[in-house]
């Protein structure tokens, strides 16, 4: 299932090591047919684009464009997916898989401090649930759980025949996001790169627009695993159209998973395929890829306000509409949502994929098997 990172002609993960027959040339002449065909529609060329964020007024506390200011309001419908999918691109996957889900985890922490335990003790007695007081009891003798769950997230996903992305913070201790340091996850994250999970770095809050500490926290990461580090996500989502890209462009990553919006599930520009982005600034394609973030945890079980019924309904439209296209849904679930209903909801996002025949995996593997196929034209 997760043979593309290793054997023979198969190994690509970083920069220019392109397997042998690559079809690179033909991928990225399909990329550029692709371009020309959504610029014929001048509202999905905006969508597509971001047009409407370089205009980078109206930002919320954290600097990011939220969905309540964008003028595209279908954000469910890969609309630009769609164009492409309706005139005759094609997208395969390994094994004939007919979609994919991109399973990735950002490590905010890894520590929860006792405090926290006792007011969530408190809170859940207040509101009579006796079961989560229940779970949160045992957690008190260690400050390590919950939230030092990599091998058993790792177990549960290969019981679906999954892996999945890790995102970890690289940052000083001066940092004011500082949680944890990462020299302390030297052994697991060694365990997961055994497993076949892809790691990739968490940007702290500055570094989506600072090239120095982009730079440094790289170094940082690439310190611990003795290679290039080849992935990214931003801490909070926090990105800007197109100055992030271009920062992570020269850095050298591979690919990004941040463009997701931080108050909406869907798809922010109306992709549910990897792509690279076009920077309107340069008039030009970037090399970079993107893989669109489509769900967060938090955004669809806390920031939308949904009930579980609902937000499930909310996650099943998004799947469906991916599974239509032949798409990639990138799902980003955090390792302290690995409890309770919010881990029960995970479960049912791999029995979907499982059901459905996805290919589930990491950000690595997507970007790898991109970088060699991508979507051909009719």
């Amino acid at each position: 299932m997760h043979g593309l990172l290793r054997g023979g002609d198969e190994v690509i993960l970083s920069g220019d090591l392109i397997p042998h027959g690559s079809r690179r040339e033909d991928t990225r002449e399909a990329a550029s047919r692709a371009m020309d065909l959504l610029r014929q529609d001048e509202e999905i060329w905006n969508l597509f684009t971001r047009k409407e964020e370089y205009d980078q007024s109206g930002l919320d506390g954290y600097g990011r464009f939220p969905y309540y200011r964008s003028g595209h309001r279908d954000v469910c419908t890969p609309r630009a997916s769609q164009v492409l999918i309706e005139n005759g691109f094609q997208c395969e996957y390994p094994e004939g898989r007919p979609f994919a889900i991109c399973l990735t985890h950002d490590i905010d922490t890894v520590y929860k401090p006792l405090a926290i335990k006792g007011y969530e003790i408190a809170r859940s007695l207040r509101e009579g649930d006796f079961s989560r007081v229940g779970r949160i009891i045992p957690q008190l003798r260690s400050k390590k759980i919950p939230a030092w769950n990599f091998q058993t997230i790792a177990g549960l996903e290969e019981t679906y025949g999954a892996c999945s992305s890790f995102y970890f913070l690289a940052l000083n201790k001066d940092d004011p996001e500082y949680a944890y340091a990462i020299e302390d996850l030297d052994q697991e994250i060694g365990m997961l790169q055994d497993r076949g999970c892809d790691v990739g770095l968490h940007g702290g809050c500055g570094a989506y627009c600072d090239q120095e500490t982009l730079l440094r926290e790289k170094r940082s990461l690439e310190k611990i695993l003795n290679r290039k580090v080849d992935g990214y996500r931003n801490h909070y989502l926090r990105f800007r159209v197109p100055d992030t890209w271009e920062l992570l462009e020269r850095a050298g990553f591979l690919y990004d998973a941040t463009l997701g919006y931080p108050d909406c599930v869907g798809f922010r520009n109306g992709m549910c395929h990897p792509f690279r982005p076009f920077n309107l600034n340069a008039d030009r394609e970037m090399r970079l890829l993107e893989i669109p973030l489509a769900v967060m945890d938090r955004t669809l079980l806390l920031h939308m306000r949904l009930d579980m019924k609902q937000a499930w309904d909310e996650m099943e439209r998004l799947l469906a509409a991916a599974e239509r296209q032949r798409g990639v849904i990138t799902v980003l679930w955090h390792n302290e949502f690995m409890i309770g209903e919010s881990l029960q909801f995970y479960k049912k996002i791999l029995e979907y994929g499982r059901d459905r025949g996805a290919w589930m995996t990491g950000g690595g593997e997507i970007a790898a098997w991109w970088e060699k196929n991508g979507l051909r034209p009719p």
